[in-house]
């Protein structure tokens, strides 16, 4: 009895809510979104705080083709400081990186961690909104698992930051992306600061298949095409009001 008493007080404040503020969830109008919709879900990120860190007798790649052999590298803030044949500081913690390779950090444009979780279980494939071949409203980070045991993996494997994109089920598969291989709560907190979003499309075999197998269009390669040329015909006219 209490607890049908707690559900019906619950259902009497929503109804009350709803009485007193009205809602418009609606996309339509001749008014395009406003800045409130393209700034949602910023990026909280902060660089995490770290000691300063002096490798020394490195074999260093520069990311531009050359290599650095028996160099020291100093790491302060995250960043890297000064490079020399000989630095001294007593303030560091030293690695000896002898007969070793620093790289700069890898960055992988095109992944689907976070939205393919592992394991690949269905309760974690969450990379394809394969309901329609257009979903361009669709989002990958809201798709992303922040305990993804591959990101773990991944920063083992030298990648630093990854740009995640929804699948290539449909035509436009929706917005991708960029994040920090950090371990975070939240994806916010993930987020490359004013990283520009992707947009996904997906051509040729994926969704033809997908599509044709239900008997739907597109269920070959002109189908991809008349179903690019519609959804853009739609944007422009949509932009102009």
């Amino acid at each position: 009895m209490k607890n049908i008493a707690i559900l019906s007080a619950s259902l009497l404040l929503i109804s009350s809510c709803s009485n007193e503020f009205e809602f418009d969830f609606s996309f339509g109008g001749s008014e395009p979104y406003d800045s409130n919709f393209k700034d949602a879900f910023v990026s909280t990120y902060k660089p995490m705080e770290s000691r300063p860190i002096l490798f020394k007798s490195a074999n260093i790649y520069d990311g531009i083709g050359g290599e650095l052999l028996n160099y020291d590298l100093l790491i302060v803030d995250g960043k890297i400081k000064e490079i020399g044949q000989v630095i001294s500081r007593s303030d560091v913690e030293v690695i000896d990186a002898s007969n070793k390779w620093v790289t700069p950090g890898i960055i992988d444009i095109h992944s689907h961690m976070g939205v393919y979780s592992a394991p690949g279980v269905r309760t974690s494939s969450d990379g394809n909104e394969a309901t329609a071949p257009v979903t361009a409203e669709v989002w990958a980070e809201h798709s992303v698992w922040t305990q993804d045991p591959q990101f773990a993996l991944a920063l083992k494997g030298g990648v630093t930051t990854f740009h995640v994109l929804p699948g290539s089920a449909n035509l436009f598969g929706g917005r991708g992306a960029t994040f920090k291989n950090i371990s975070q709560n939240t994806i916010q907190a993930m987020k490359f600061p004013n990283a520009p979003h992707s947009l996904k499309m997906a051509c040729g075999e994926n969704p033809k298949r997908v599509y044709g197998n239900r008997m739907q269009s597109p269920s070959t390669r002109m189908g991809n095409m008349a179903g690019y040329r519609s959804a853009w015909i739609d944007a422009a006219d949509y932009k102009e009001g």
